[in-house]
């Protein structure tokens, strides 16, 4: 079952860092394309220097004693201790993290809380991963955390609690009081992100024991960083077996989510394939045609309209040499057959699994090495991106999906299958810096 702890979190100093915008970032996965220098100039204390810091050339990635990132990362860390400009707080507390944004013309408001989650294997049942996770990024997360011995960013877990009755009670404790934290993110700064601290006992107690009857709890975004956990609570066990079970190394910070919260949105990702020898329209168009109905569309606000009013029936857009169709599934029924692999429905049924299975490998001929790989494949939250990327001939064709809904997420999960990678976009994504755990034995 679910075990949550309040804990006292390692946070920036508002006297220090009056601008909490400078100091925090995206997660580390999405420091790319240029953020990471954006970062390093909003101020010499941003968190990305810790999370995804630079590559020197000097650097001796494979030398654990460094120089590399990961030495350097623990640097910081200790030099900001030292400056005050980390401060731990002074008692254990429970974080209430609100996070308002606008999609598709409306207001939401996802709601969280951040805690320590005791850390337990999949197969128990507690935590269920829903897509898959590449050795790569663990390896890499599994040194940072050796090194720091911190959690540094929240892992983004969604929990049942179909009557939100952890957000009332978290509602009640906050109500009337302004939040500690009140900020915006320099990426997606059209996101309001507000903390409150929370140390009434009370209410720690009252959502521990309404949390303590869960199963089943998803990981919605930080796979690698759940794995890299439970690798590092081993190891430390290993060194330290006298520690008592309330060892900050057997939990993990997490940011949980009612999978019922009315803030909780699911973006699409869309698929650029890339790197083929030049594919005419007209044959991607032949090699589909077998298994979809085709509609062509004049632009790409029709194409997404068009697939959104068709999402049940698994409809996809195409971009290919200027012009849009939308492609449609013929036959459902014939899913189960069209994809061979030993796989339930549920994944089978999901519009991922029938773009990668179906139009991408069995219609188009792409391997499923070079998907997983992404050697051909490229992924964009925005349909524009993918398709600037085909005009300008740095893409083949652009494959375009509606969003995947909660309901698949928490059957795959369910059946413990996990969705192919970029099953889902979480939006908007979690920052890091508003609150760090440290893991001292």
């Amino acid at each position: 079952m679910a075990t949550i702890r309040p804990f006292a979190a390692m946070r920036y100093d508002g006297k220090k860092i009056p601008h909490l915008s400078t100091v925090i970032s995206q997660p580390y996965d999405r420091v790319r394309y240029g953020l990471q220098d954006q970062y390093y100039d909003l101020s010499p204390y941003n968190v990305v220097r810790i999370i995804k810091g630079r590559e020197l050339p000097t650097d001796a990635p494979e030398r654990r004693e460094g120089p590399n990132v990961y030495t350097r990362a623990r640097a910081y860390y200790d030099l900001w201790l030292a400056e005050g400009v980390l401060v731990q707080e002074e008692q254990p507390a429970l974080y209430v993290y609100h996070q308002t944004y606008t999609v598709n013309g409306q207001d939401r408001t996802r709601k969280a809380f951040i805690a320590a989650l005791q850390l337990s294997p999949f197969e128990e049942g507690t935590v269920l991963p829903h897509e898959r996770t590449h050795a790569g990024p663990k390896q890499d997360r599994l040194r940072l955390l050796r090194t720091t011995r911190v959690n540094l960013g929240q892992i983004f877990m969604l929990y049942p609690d179909p009557a939100n009755q952890v957000s009332g009670l978290l509602d009640r404790a906050i109500s009337r009081r302004a939040p500690d934290v009140d900020v915006v993110e320099m990426y997606e700064h059209d996101v309001r992100q507000e903390l409150w601290v929370v140390t009434d006992g009370p209410t720690i107690q009252a959502v521990g024991q309404e949390m303590a009857g869960k199963r089943n709890l998803i990981i919605a975004d930080g796979h690698h960083r759940y794995e890299t956990a439970l690798d590092y609570r081993g190891e430390m066990q290993a060194q330290y077996p006298s520690a008592p079970a309330s060892a900050a190394f057997n939990y993990r910070m997490v940011a949980l989510v009612g999978m019922d919260d009315p803030g909780l949105v699911i973006l699409p990702t869309h698929r650029e394939v890339y790197g083929l020898p030049e594919i005419p329209r007209a044959e991607i168009i032949h090699r589909v045609a077998p298994y979809c109905d085709l509609l062509d569309v004049p632009h790409l606000d029709a194409c997404l309209a068009v697939m959104k009013t068709n999402e049940t029936r698994h409809a996809f857009g195409l971009y290919a040499d200027g012009c849009y169709t939308v492609l449609i599934l013929k036959h459902p029924e014939r899913i189960e057959s069209w994809i061979d692999e030993d796989r339930s429905l549920a994944w089978k049924s999901l519009d991922v699994s029938i773009a990668h299975k179906i139009l991408l490998q069995r219609a188009i001929g792409l391997l499923a090495q070079e998907l997983d790989s992404e050697d051909h494949l490229r992924y964009h939250r925005e349909p524009s991106l993918a398709v600037q990327n085909v005009d300008t001939r740095r893409g083949n064709f652009c494959l375009l999906l509606n969003p995947t809904p909660i309901d698949q997420v928490k059957a795959c999960a369910a059946q413990g299958e996990r969705m192919p990678q970029k099953s889902t976009d979480f939006y908007p994504k979690m920052v890091t810096g508003l609150t760090m755990m440290p893991l001292q034995p």
